[in-house]
């Protein structure tokens, strides 16, 4: 396994995934390096049953988790701040710093899949294909899996008028 073709080509699918789970980019990209190393160690343990993209996010998220629980960041009392994605009504929404807060409350109440898949999305910028093989699912049920998250968003939203 040639790890500085893999770095070179799967970094940036890496960054985003992480800049869209942590909604932090020096975080993201101090994880990111961490990811690659990790995968260095353990390229002989990767059989190939999924993309290498897939394996690599799954490193990276648990690495994620454990930077979670080392720093009790999952306390369910904060709401990271993020940059929004201007191409969807609801995206063009967060611009609204009070909205925002009001759709990050009701992205974080949310529940997997729903909420990790209009996260990567929106914050991560993945397409629904790269989305479905992540999950080890297929593109239109991420498709799917995002619009309903979408609606809920948009629901809660109405509600809380």
């Amino acid at each position: 396994m040639d790890v500085e073709a893999l770095y070179n080509t799967y970094f940036h699918d890496v960054y985003l995934y992480l800049c869209s789970v942590s909604r932090d980019e020096s975080l993201a990209e101090e994880l990111t390096q961490e990811t690659f190393f990790r995968a260095l160690k353990s390229s002989g343990q990767f059989r190939g049953d999924c993309d290498v993209r897939v394996w690599l996010c799954q490193i990276a998220k648990n690495l994620y988790l454990n930077h979670c629980k080392k720093q009790k960041h999952l306390t369910g009392n904060e709401i990271p701040e993020s940059e929004a994605d201007p191409h969807v009504s609801v995206e063009e929404q967060i611009a609204d710093s009070e909205q925002a807060m009001k759709i990050h409350r009701i992205l974080h109440e949310m529940k997997d899949p729903q909420k990790e898949v209009f996260s990567l999305r929106v914050f991560g910028e993945l397409s629904f294909r790269q989305i479905g093989d992540l999950f080890g699912k297929t593109e239109s049920w991420a498709r799917v899996t995002f619009h309903r998250a979408k609606l809920t968003i948009i629901e809660a939203l109405e509600e809380s008028k």
